[in-house]
């Protein structure tokens, strides 16, 4: 993987944020960072998703007449195993260069822990385990969900164990808490 692809992952699961963009920005202020360039998807009045192709960004209001509340965003770094030159958008070719079909775990892992952000593993969904392991980095809040091990239907097969599947930010406290129960319950 190109240097510049990694410095991207490393920057936004230290910082949480994706070229200076976080979960909780506008969907104006996403677009004017990330471009025109995406597809939008509504759930009633109350959800949105943007999807800028390798990236997509959540939006929740209680009501219609109501602004937008960021959520949470998501890179869908499985996708790039798919080849698409487009799925990566211009701004972030223009700031980063190249990005490889795959993402490393352990050399992602690595690459944070010489600069002091740690990840720690969290107890993974009942129905995801054991093909799917998380990671979260306690700082930022960001979680790097990996192929953990090969699932006939339930992981990717153009993705290897121990390939980054998805980065998240943030995961909530909620959602580790319920995490945690689903585990021990």
């Amino acid at each position: 993987m190109t240097p510049h692809s990694l410095a991207f992952y490393v920057d936004v699961v230290t910082t949480g944020t994706m070229l200076g963009v976080g979960p909780a920005d506008s969907p104006d202020r996403v677009t004017e960072v990330l471009g025109p360039d995406f597809a939008e998807n509504t759930f009633g009045s109350r959800s949105m998703c943007r999807d800028y192709g390798l990236a997509e960004f959540h939006w929740d209001r209680a009501f219609a007449d109501r602004p937008w509340s960021g959520s949470h965003f998501t890179l869908q770094v499985h996708r790039l195993a798919y080849r698409d030159r487009t799925l990566v958008n211009e701004e972030l070719r223009c700031r980063y260069g190249r990005f490889t079909p795959r993402l490393r775990f352990g050399k992602l892992q690595r690459l944070l822990t010489r600069r002091g952000v740690p990840l720690l593993e969290i107890p993974e969904s009942p129905g995801n385990a054991p093909y799917f392991r998380t990671f979260r980095q306690p700082g930022s809040h960001a979680a790097v969900s990996v192929i953990g091990t090969y699932g006939e239907y339930s992981t990717p097969d153009n993705l290897r164990v121990g390939d980054v599947y998805s980065i998240q930010a943030p995961m909530a406290a909620a959602e580790m808490e319920w995490r945690r129960k689903r585990v021990a319950g």
